[in-house]
């Protein structure tokens, strides 16, 4: 099929436009990985774009030579792995519930359950009933306050509901229990949505620092987003753990912000080829009810 002159006029607009929308999401990204390996007469200077200049290691090199850097990074993985285990858990099986209109009190609980994204009981109490819990300086107190995100319930409920009620029905003519039909039939025809709410709780886990921040005193279980958040105030008020010279200090003050960046970014970038490929669909399913 031969292209008319307006359609080939198209796609170079498009093309263009295309490469203009990539520049400009990829340029703050690189030029904060530039920043992490450039000197720090450049980066004052201001000539460090997408190339680095004036190549350093000196701050890579006191924070991966530094063992509570990967003390904390272990803390991290742990806190992660877990807390997006516990709150698939808890997500997965409420959205189910939600999702059925049988459900006598549904309303009550869906209107409950929204309620709670607008009004919650504030930081002092949430403090409090951690404290009297006794979850501070404990792992409960990082993955159980954010174990269920009510959006991605309420777009999981969705989910759920666009299902077709026969293929459960079938699965009860068959004598499956509700929990054999949720567990064999429902999740296994989930996987997009379900690897789209993995990365929302794996992102939110790793990047979460300021409950840390509250409710954990020992330095040996801080996740690595706080200790790096420690690193870079003490680098901005002239301390910092691996600093032998007074040209160390300065040069960790200059890049330190974009190497914590660099750091805290690198394993989600890691993760995130892997379930690509069900993002757009499970955010699509999810969030538009058929």
């Amino acid at each position: 099929m031969k292209e008319t002159v307006q359609y080939k006029i198209f796609k170079v607009i498009n093309v263009l436009i295309l490469l203009l929308v990539i520049y400009v999401t990829l340029f703050p990204f690189l030029n904060v990985v530039a920043q992490s390996f450039s000197g720090q007469a450049e980066i004052n200077a201001g000539k460090v774009n997408l190339i680095p200049k004036g190549f350093n290691l000196t701050t890579y090199q006191t924070i991966l030579h530094d063992k509570t850097f990967w003390t904390s990074y272990r803390n991290t993985i742990v806190y992660t792995v877990l807390g997006t285990v516990i709150a698939m858990v808890m997500t997965t099986t409420f959205a189910y519930v939600l999702s059925k209109k049988r459900l006598m009190g549904r309303k009550f609980f869906t209107s409950m359950a929204i309620f709670t994204m607008f009004f919650n009981g504030g930081l002092i109490p949430n403090y409090i009933l951690i404290k009297n819990l006794g979850w501070t300086n404990t792992i409960w107190a990082i993955v159980i306050p954010g174990a269920i995100s009510i959006f991605n319930m309420l777009i999981m409920k969705s989910f759920f509901e666009a299902m077709p009620e026969e293929l459960e029905e079938a699965a009860s003519i068959d004598g499956s229990s509700t929990y054999g039909t949720f567990l064999k039939i429902i999740l296994p025809l989930s996987k997009p949505i379900l690897a789209t709410m993995v990365l929302f709780y794996a992102v939110g886990n790793w990047n979460s620092w300021f409950g840390a921040f509250l409710y954990l005193d020992q330095s040996d279980k801080f996740p690595v987003t706080l200790y790096l958040r420690n690193l870079l105030a003490g680098a901005t008020s002239g301390q910092s753990a691996g600093a032998t010279s007074a040209d160390d200090l300065q040069q960790i003050g200059a890049n330190i912000k974009a190497v914590t960046m660099v750091l805290t970014v690198l394993p989600i970038l890691m993760v995130y080829p892997f379930v690509q490929k069900y993002f757009v669909s499970g955010i699509m399913l999810g969030s538009v009810k058929q």
